[in-house]
């Protein structure tokens, strides 16, 4: 593995986690509620480049590589896709 595959690795670990955080938090207070778009969208951007690094196998699910931004999901739905 290159040094540079490591730096990006770190850096998609940090923004999943932080992703994690965040939406864990409103799931707890707010598990119903929609995730708001311009979450939503990050969240979309960082699932995507973790799917391209890690590549189809360790994809926790095989037919899911993002949120609709048309059908918003609840919190508690996203919080469970990026605990996997």
């Amino acid at each position: 593995m290159k040094r540079s595959d490591v730096d990006k690795f770190e850096k998609l670990v940090g923004l999943l986690q932080g992703s994690y955080d965040e939406i864990s938090l409103l799931s707890k207070k707010s598990p119903s509620d929609a995730v708001n778009k311009f979450k939503l969208r990050f969240i979309n951007a960082v699932t995507r480049d973790c799917n391209d690094f890690l590549g189809a196998k360790y994809k926790p699910f095989g037919d899911f590589s993002e949120f609709s931004e048309d059908d918003v999901p609840q919190n508690s739905d996203v919080a469970f896709i990026l605990a996997q």
